[in-house]
């Protein structure tokens, strides 16, 4: 008996879906380009974390990045990839 209201419940979801999709694309196109609109400012704050440029708790004083590149090609060491 389970498993005969298991397939109904799944007939049942599958019928709604497909009326739901046929009934209601046009709104879900309607809203789409602000859905995207309001994925970038997600993606801004999400998706910017590993940047390093938030230097919590450390030192403020000073300007330079420690990942920074050297000023010119005489400060690299011999072997390093430029």
């Amino acid at each position: 008996m389970r498993k005969r209201g298991t397939i109904v419940l799944i007939g049942f979801l599958l019928i709604a879906g497909f009326f739901l999709i046929t009934e209601h694309t046009a709104h879900f196109l309607g809203v789409l380009p602000y859905l995207i609109l309001l994925a970038c400012p997600l993606m801004h704050l999400f998706m910017h974390h590993g940047h390093g440029s938030h230097q919590h708790g450390q030192d403020h004083g000073n300007t330079q990045s420690p990942t920074a590149l050297p000023a010119s090609s005489i400060q690299r060491t011999e072997g390093e990839p430029r």
